[in-house]
Order: C-alpha cells, then sequence, then structure tokens
C-alpha cells in the first residue's frame, strides 16, 4: 500500500475544497438566474463539472447547498463591513462607514435576491435571522453598543433588528432600481437621528 503523506492530505484536502467551491459557485449562479425551486442538482452537478453524487458527498440536499450559499454570502457582506470600518476610526465613524459598505456589499449581482428574498422564502425567516446574526446583524449590534447608541433611552436588543431590518429595505429599493445615492443617503439621515449629536471630546 502507498504511504499516505501530508502533501498527498494537503492535496486531497485542496481537491476537496476545490469541488465544494465550484459547487457552490455553480449553484450560486443558476440560484440567481433561474431560483431556487427551478434549480436542479443534476444542472448544478453539470454545472460544476462533476457527478451527482460527488455533489451529495458534500452537500446533504439542495437546501443544504442553497443554506451554504447564503452562509457565503452573509459572510462576505460582514467582511466588506468590517474591513471598512477599523479600529483606528471613531465608534461613530465606524458606524457609518460600515453602513455605507453593508448598503454597497448588497450590491454585488444576485445578492438581494438571495439573502433578502429567496433566503427567507426557502430557509424560513427564523432561520435567516439566526444567519444575520452572526454577520451583518451581529457588525451592527457591535457598531450600536461602541457608539453608545440608545443612552439608556432604547433596547438595543430592540434596536438592533429594527435598524437591521431598515437597511435590508434600503438594499431592495436600490436592487429595485430606486436612486442608490438618493437611498444612501437617506439611510445614513435614519442612522445619524439614532446616533444623536456627536459626543464633545
Amino acid at each position: 500500500m502507498g504511504k499516505t503523506t501530508s502533501a498527498t492530505v494537503r492535496t486531497n484536502r485542496e481537491r476537496t475544497e476545490t469541488t465544494r467551491l465550484a459547487l457552490l459557485d455553480a449553484a450560486r449562479a443558476l440560484f440567481v438566474g433561474k431560483g431556487y425551486v427551478d434549480t436542479s442538482t443534476p444542472e448544478i452537478a453539470v454545472a460544476a463539472g462533476i457527478t451527482r453524487g460527488a455533489l451529495y458527498h458534500h452537500f446533504e440536499d439542495k437546501r443544504d447547498l442553497f443554506r451554504q450559499v447564503l452562509q457565503r454570502e452573509s459572510q462576505a457582506v460582514a467582511a466588506d463591513v468590517e474591513a471598512a470600518a477599523p479600529e483606528q476610526l471613531s465608534p461613530r465613524e465606524a458606524l457609518l462607514e460600515g453602513s455605507k459598505a453593508y448598503l454597497n456589499a448588497m450590491t454585488a449581482p444576485g445578492r438581494t435576491r438571495l439573502l433578502l428574498i429567496d433566503g427567507p422564502a426557502v430557509l424560513g425567516m427564523e432561520e435567516i435571522m439566526a444567519l444575520d446574526d452572526t454577520t451583518s446583524a451581529a457588525s451592527l449590534r457591535q457598531g450600536l453598543e461602541r457608539a453608545d447608541v440608545g443612552r439608556d433611552e432604547a433596547s438595543l436588543d430592540a434596536l438592533t433588528p429594527l435598524l437591521s431590518a431598515a437597511f435590508d429595505r434600503a438594499a431592495l429599493a436600490i436592487d429595485a432600481g430606486a436612486d442608490a445615492e438618493e437611498t444612501r443617503t437617506a439611510m445614513l439621515w435614519l442612522l445619524e437621528r439614532a446616533l444623536g449629536p456627536a459626543r464633545q471630546p
């Protein structure tokens, strides 16, 4: 029998990850182009250049594959938000810059449909909200906390999902053709009102 080396293990792991990414990419393109319901697993396998059996080796079923496509999209959005709000910014500046980054990130083709339209329809609002709570909503809450939003006047547990929903509504409006600059300006105006007057140093 051949000896298993660390290089062999690494090669197998890389091959596995390459196959998984090919499936996620193919599935994303089809889910955006045709919608979840009209996309079949054989189509995804063909588009990814692998067998249907290999698809089921990596994902439990189409719903599981869709869920992981959404997880990757959510993580990409959260990464953009984090990158736009480095620690050297003041809490207020970080929250505003992160908010701009969220709206920009949601303009990636197909992302709004995946996360805000098909996602809730396929997985249910409870699962989508749980996913959001670990990515974008988590970043938003952290930003609100650091910026001391509410100042004992409003619960962050209540305020965070309300502001998150407003951001999602803005993203949907932009995706539907609303003036992007006007919508971003209005959303930032709303956030500024929640922040209140800037504190003097």
